[in-house]
């Protein structure tokens, strides 16, 4: 199905002219920031800095890339597979060094951003993208467990009635999100009732005043620069890959096209201007997107704004009564965000029984190096190397070399098909009829593709075996870009090759 480009200015400005949609933008961003608190409380213990640097890097990271991402609707904030990589020089350096690996890794993802770094995600085969997905839900369900370990029985009817309002409420009307009934409601219940459960004032302090300009108080030296580079490097690609992988997500879910490439540099500038302020930086979040565009409907910048203005209002201004927000309401709803994410259609059995085997392996690849690791960036390269393997190997076995009628004059005519590369001419040399060869082989590659050097030595090793056994052999039918190939390499790669 082809997917049409909205022009991001026309949906902003058709949200601010229809009430009810402006209003679908301002309640999907209210929702949002509410679940962002305790996720950026919690990513910031991960990273070991005080709980405000997590909210501060939210709040900046969200009212940033809402101008200048790619993305409509796409939330970003401080995330925890950014926290699990910076985690180890905020323990060994401090905040300062934090700060400048976070800036120093925002100017790394412009460079690559802007050098094109996006169009490297055409090479991420589906089955990746799926176990990127289920394996996304399954580590946002299992970061709540430990909401519902050693807490009171209360909790768990609180959650389930939270399950409830989100599963239910739709059914009756849509003119307001789910998610934030049940926050809401869940609220009031708690406060009203006194029932003492786990809030989100247990997860940490929240702050009191307005983010201001931090910059960072280290050397400028080469050893800085050594200290912070390799988890600089690391950050801005685990970023960039969970940004560009949420994008292409949310373009499937409301059927839109993003500008990746934008989308790839104004990370970069989000985590600048987050470094700025003193924040932890983060990425693209897929279970806060997905609230915002698949539970609350939200389809515009709009939502991404203010789901950081208010987190700021929230947190500074409302922070008392933010606190009374009982953890179980949000449990709730990043439960049905878990839900509503995994891919079911992928494990019916129906599903498995029809797709090939490869496909379902790069799938489980992909979940498992994910729920191992804890870090999405690396599941998505373990599987992306798993399908260009059993890729490779299928192509390999697609090859063939059949003995034709001979010519009038005698000579063999073998007849080579299929993609000739590594894996497929490595036994190449091996298929042919050495023994009485005539005067006279004829190779034809008409069905075939020379793809690179080892086949080209390969065939250079079958002619030296027929040309020992006295035969001329004679190359037919090569393409031009195989052709070009044969001719600039043949003879020249030596016995190594």
């Amino acid at each position: 199905m082809s997917v049409t480009a909205t022009p991001v200015p026309d949906s902003v400005r058709a949200a601010l002219r229809s009430p009810r949609r402006l209003r679908t933008e301002v309640l999907a961003g209210l929702v949002v920031a509410l679940a962002l608190i305790p996720e950026a409380i919690s990513f910031s213990i991960i990273a070991g800095v005080d709980p405000r640097v997590g909210l501060f890097a939210s709040t900046t990271m969200a009212v940033t890339i809402a101008f200048v991402g790619g993305r409509p609707a796409m939330i970003s904030a401080a995330t925890g597979a950014v926290a699990l990589v910076v985690a180890p020089i905020v323990r060994t350096h401090g905040l300062d060094y934090l700060v400048a690996t976070v800036l120093l890794a925002g100017v790394l993802q412009v460079v690559l951003g802007l050098a094109g770094f996006a169009r490297l995600m055409r090479y991420v085969p589906r089955s990746v993208m799926v176990g990127f997905v289920n394996a996304l839900a399954i580590l946002i369900f299992v970061a709540q467990l430990p909401h519902l370990v050693g807490v009171s029985w209360v909790v768990y009817p609180l959650v389930a009635a939270g399950i409830a309002v989100i599963v239910l409420l739709p059914r009756l009307t849509t003119a307001v999100p789910a998610p934030l009934v049940a926050i809401v409601g869940l609220t009031l219940l708690t406060v009203g009732a006194s029932i003492a459960v786990p809030t989100v004032g247990d997860e940490g302090a929240l702050p009191d005043s307005l983010p201001h300009l931090l910059l960072p108080d280290v050397p400028v030296s080469l050893e800085t620069l050594r200290i912070i580079a390799p988890y600089a490097i690391a950050m801005a690609l685990v970023g960039l890959m969970e940004s560009m992988m949420t994008a292409t997500l949310v373009d499937e879910v409301t059927r839109t096209r993003s500008d990746k490439r934008r989308e790839a540099w104004g990370q970069g500038v989000a985590n600048i201007v987050t470094g700025a302020f003193g924040g932890m930086g983060g990425c693209a979040m897929i279970g806060q997107t997905m609230i915002n565009v698949k539970e609350s409907r939200a389809r515009t910048r709009i939502s991404t704004f203010l789901a950081g203005a208010f987190l700021l209002a929230l947190v500074v201004g409302l922070g008392d009564v933010v606190a009374k927000i009982p953890m179980a309401a949000l449990v709730a709803v990043m439960v049905m965000v878990s839900v509503g994410t995994f891919d079911w259609h992928s494990v019916r059995p129906s599903t498995l029984r029809r797709m090939p085997r490869s496909e379902t392996a790069v799938m489980l690849a992909t979940v498992a190096v994910t729920i191992a690791t804890h870090n999405l960036a690396w599941g998505v390269g373990a599987g992306v190397v798993v399908a260009s393997v059993l890729f490779a190997v299928r192509v390999a076995h697609q090859t063939g070399v059949e003995r034709m009628p001979d010519e009038p004059d005698g000579a063999h005519r073998y007849v080579l098909t299929g993609a000739l590369f590594f894996a497929s001419a490595s036994d190449l040399v091996h298929r042919f009829e050495y023994d009485e060869a005539p005067a006279r082989v004829v190779l034809d590659l008409s069905g075939a593709h020379l793809w690179d050097a080892s086949t080209v030595a390969a065939l250079d090793g079958v002619t030296s075996r027929f040309e020992q056994q006295g035969a001329v052999v004679e190359l037919v039918g090569l393409n031009t870009d195989s052709a070009s190939r044969h001719a600039r390499l043949s003879g020249h790669l030596g016995a190594g090759h």
